[in-house]
């Protein structure tokens, strides 16, 4: 085991530097050292190597720095050192039969992981894991199906993992016996805030998996832990003798805790230069509703804040956990993570999370609500329990969520003030950015890089917010009565702006800005949106200007008269979308629009009066770059340039960090006439020639289908090449496809209803087809 330094300066006085074996035993020491000589500066230098913990270490308030002068816990000069919730397994191994090995192990040992050799192993489940399959490495339909269930001798150890039933993250329970009727019984659902057990539809019907069945042990590199027995089993990879390895097992759910009490918090720390590895998973763990966000939390993390003042985390690795990284939890104030690499985490890599005792008025569950007379109209928090003033920033983030699929790059929860800035996430199953409640504001989110998002969910976007505070409602028809006689109801909890300032989003499965559910207060510009669009829903007083959306537009969902929200001075590369908006105002107007049958239909909504159309002119769309060329009509709007960087400072971080990838452009500068383009499997242009009008007996309006490729989803559909596709209908909502561009841009904004339906020309007569998206 590599020792520890612990380095202590009492003013004035001379440098002492004692070696301790464990990390553990140097924190006691500096104890004992600050009982001694409180004013003490302390350091402690971690060795090279793996840093092995029995239990999570705490560092308390009597260790706290100074301002100035925090404690320091870094690796030594020149090493990189590594804390490890991992043990190595001492015991021997023997063969068992059909390729398994057993080995013992006390039954009152919890196990949630096992690696071989760094290599994280399978535990027992069916359907077998497949690397890369998405969600969760494969799923099946039959897995709870009573024959299944009959074959297992322990049901009540077993596991269900699936996707929530609209695809709104994921959703997690134990089994805890089979009814008479044979099929299984589950216990509460975790790590979801849109379900309510006993609910089994709320379980994804065919995206499930079943786990910690000893009888669906049965392909390489999977392992079962029987505690009833003691006995451990694992089926190697390539037949090798886990003899001749290293195994290590993982329970350990929090690594180190820095925590204070309140009234006396822990303050004045710098953690630098650490590598955190091998944490539990929480998704069982994850009970706690996070008022009436989608989110049930588990407060866990490798590190975990809470009652702090003045912690800095620097270029530290986070990578190979079962939970979230750094979980900043509850009263909080300045704290940093910045400089930091997040790679492959079960759950999210950086939550702020305040408690719900800091929340007047608060709410649990989306279906409840407050009567308008029991709201307290008292604005803002109610104590301090939640980080505000906190800072996260530079920082790669990327495979997150690879057990709960509710998890962020970054999440945000019931705080102030927090600056999200020049960080990279991509490769997410849900958000990069989620900000779940309107509580408090104040936060800056800017700079950053994110892409390669909702990559396993459905109906959310690059950044995701929810404004479901103690105004909303879950009924419409209320939500209108209220906010139409009390307006500033909506901002009791926002009562600062969120400015979401000079970033680059990308998601291909929903929105690349979503604000969601009563969203408001918040200041969106000089945005770079390269694919999904931004999603307004509900909420008030949402200023949108100087933003670029390429292929795609913005989406007014619900919304309310005298909302205050404003859009003007955008670049819109495709038709306005609006769902149950009761009216348009003259603050959506000195927009420039590429198509001018999208600015028609604006005008034709009631908006945009003094919007144009035409080429933006970019300089090197091609390229990433999005600067206006002199000439460019959006000039004359007074539209400015977007920056050319996003994502990450650090050189370390540079060089690992990915981009994403930049579309091309449907409309506007690069576009030609005649273009084909491609629509799940069917090659699509716009119906322009007389010709081509002439033989459909329609006018120079739709999308004309070329050609459909055997088996393709376009074939799926019935599409046949001649067909005109005229419009498509979205929830009741009917959109007019003026041409091939128009068509892309509505298939690509509603992949989350999972199909779309298409009013198709076709022998002079309108039929609807419906054309599925392609599915995980």
């Amino acid at each position: 085991m590599p020792s520890t330094t612990l380095q202590a300066a009492p003013p004035g006085g001379r440098l002492e530097r004692t070696e301790h074996p464990t990390l553990a035993d140097a924190l006691a020491a500096a104890v004992a050292t600050r009982r001694r000589t409180p004013d003490a500066v302390l350091r402690f230098e971690l060795a090279e190597g793996v840093h092995r913990l029995p239990e999570s270490l705490l560092v308390r308030a009597e260790l706290s720095g100074v301002a100035g002068s925090p404690i320091v816990l870094t690796s030594a000069a020149g090493a990189r050192a590594v804390i490890s919730g991992s043990v190595v397994h001492p015991a021997p191994w023997r063969p068992f039969r059909d390729g398994l090995w057993v080995s013992e192990l006390d039954g009152d040992v919890g196990v949630d992981q096992l690696w071989l050799d760094d290599a994280r192993q399978v535990r027992a489940r069916y359907p077998d894991h497949e690397p890369g399959r998405s969600p969760f490495g494969g799923t099946a339909a039959d897995a709870l199906a009573p024959e299944r269930v009959r074959r297992w001798s322990h049901p009540e150890e077993a596991e269900v993992h699936a996707l929530h039933a609209f695809r709104w993250g994921s959703v997690f329970a134990r089994v805890t016996g089979v009814g008479a009727d044979g099929a299984a019984e589950l216990g509460p659902f975790t790590a979801n805030n849109r379900v309510t057990a006993p609910d089994p539809d709320a379980l994804h019907a065919e995206l499930r998996y079943v786990e910690n069945v000893f009888e669906e042990l049965d392909a390489p590199g999977e392992w079962f832990h029987d505690r009833r027995e003691g006995l451990l089993y694992l089926y190697p990879p390539d037949g090798l003798d886990p003899n001749e390895h290293r195994v290590e097992l993982t329970g350990l759910v929090d690594l180190v805790r820095l925590v204070g009490a309140a009234g006396a918090p822990l303050h004045d720390v710098l953690v630098e230069r650490l590598a955190f590895t091998h944490s539990a998973r929480t998704v069982l763990r994850a009970e706690e509703r996070l008022l009436r966000s989608d989110w049930a939390l588990s407060r866990t993390g490798a590190l975990l804040l809470e009652h702090t003042v003045e912690i800095a985390v620097r270029d530290c690795d986070f990578t190979d956990l079962g939970g979230n990284g750094v979980m900043i939890s509850g009263d909080n104030a300045a704290a940093e993570v910045s400089g930091c690499l997040f790679a492959d985490l079960g759950g999210s890599a950086v939550h702020l999370a305040g408690r719900v005792e800091a929340v007047r008025s608060p709410v649990v569950g989306y279906h409840a609500a407050l009567e308008v007379d029991a709201i307290d109209r008292t604005t803002g928090p109610r104590t301090t329990d939640h980080p505000r003033d906190c800072r996260v920033h530079d920082n790669l983030i990327t495979r997150i969520g690879t057990a709960d699929l509710q998890a962020a790059g970054v999440g945000v929860d019931i705080a102030a003030r927090v600056t999200v800035s020049h960080n990279s996430i991509y490769q997410v199953p849900r958000a990069g950015i989620n900000v779940g409640t309107g509580n408090f504001g104040g936060h800056l989110i800017e700079h950053n890089d994110v892409f390669d998002t909702v990559l396993e969910t459905n109906d959310h976007g690059s950044f995701n917010s929810w404004g479901r505070d103690r105004y909303w409602h879950p009924d419409l028809q209320e939500m209108r009565r209220r906010v139409a006689a009390e307006p500033e109801l909506a901002l009791l909890d926002a009562v600062e702006s969120v400015v979401i300032r000079r970033n680059r989003w990308r998601t291909d499965n929903g929105f690349d800005v979503d604000l969601d559910d009563g969203s408001s207060n918040y200041v969106i510009s000089e945005n770079l949106l390269l694919r999904g669009g931004l999603k307004l829903r509900e909420g008030f007083r949402r200023i949108v200007t100087n933003n670029v959306i390429i292929n795609n537009g913005l989406h007014p969902h619900v919304s309310f008269p005298a909302s205050g929200d404003v859009f003007a001075r955008n670049i819109v590369m495709g038709p306005y979308q609006p769902i149950q908006v009761e009216q348009w105002t003259d603050d959506f107007d000195h927009n420039l629009f590429t198509s001018e049958h999208a600015l028609a239909d604006a005008r034709a909504l009631g908006s945009d009066a003094h919007s144009v159309a035409g080429d933006p002119e970019f300089l090197d769309a091609a390229a990433g770059d999005f600067r206006l060329a002199p000439t460019s009509p959006a000039r004359a709007l007074g539209f400015v340039d977007l920056p050319r960087e996003f994502g990450v400072l650090s050189p370390r971080l540079r060089r690992l960090a990915r981009t994403p990838e930049i579309p091309a452009l449907l409309a506007g500068t690069g576009t030609e006439s005649g273009a084909h383009h491609e629509l799940a499997g069917a090659t699509i242009k716009s119906l322009e020639t007389l010709a081509e009008q002439s033989a459909v007996g329609a006018d120079a309006s739709g999308a004309l289908v070329v050609a459909v490729a055997p088996g393709c989803l376009a074939a799926e559909a019935g599409l046949q090449p001649w067909d005109v596709i005229r419009s498509v209908d979205v929830g009741g909502t009917v959109f007019v496809v003026h041409d091939a561009a128009t068509l892309l841009t509505l298939y690509a904004s509603h992949r989350w209803h999972g199909r779309l339906s298409l009013d198709v020309l076709r022998d002079h007569r309108t039929i609807r087809l419906e054309l599925p998206y392609e599915t995980s």
